[in-house]
């Protein structure tokens, strides 16, 4: 089955870049992944079933906009209570190490570099470069999307507020 290409869904100062997988949209059944995490460990979506989930996509942590947005969800997590967060980037697992450790952020980070499954299916693989797009879901405890924000312009920060909103929402449902 071929994959979805969306031209012009993200862009970088005016010039367009081609998105592979379709969008998501809310109330959609948020997609099962296996993605690495730390220690070169196997995470699915199912490992965190049963709360709700808020999964930001980055280019790179080691870009200065990626590591803001990542350092923002860190400093949220204390007071969103049971919520899940996680980032997940085309960095390499050691690289993610390093930068977690540098930065102190104790958050699931995940990469998909190894598959672009996770990518594909969330709609966030930017065909050019083999970065992720910058993205926002929330997912709730029955593993259906309850918000989504797609940034379009690469270097633009999401909504911080709108997300943590959505989450708090779906955790209280």
């Amino acid at each position: 089955m071929a994959v979805e290409q969306r031209k012009g869904a993200a862009t970088l100062r005016g010039h367009e870049f081609t998105v592979l997988g379709k969008e998501l949209k809310v109330g959609d059944d948020a997609p099962d992944f296996t993605l690495v995490g730390a220690g070169n460990s196997v995470v699915n979506l199912r490992d965190t079933a049963g709360k709700v989930r808020i999964i930001s996509t980055v280019a790179s942590l080691d870009t200065a906009v990626c590591s803001t947005e990542t350092r923002k969800w860190e400093s949220q997590r204390a007071d969103l209570g049971d919520i899940e967060m996680l980032t997940i980037s085309m960095d390499l697992p050691p690289a993610q190490a390093r930068w977690r450790a540098e930065h102190g952020v104790g958050h699931w980070v995940l990469s998909s570099h190894k598959n672009e499954q996770f990518a594909t299916d969330y709609g966030v693989l930017i065909q050019e470069l083999r970065f992720l797009q910058r993205a926002v879901f929330v997912v709730d405890k029955n593993n259906r999307i309850a918000y989504i924000e797609y940034v379009t312009e690469i270097p633009s920060e999401p909504d911080y507020d709108k997300a943590i909103a959505a989450a708090k929402k779906a955790a209280s449902a």
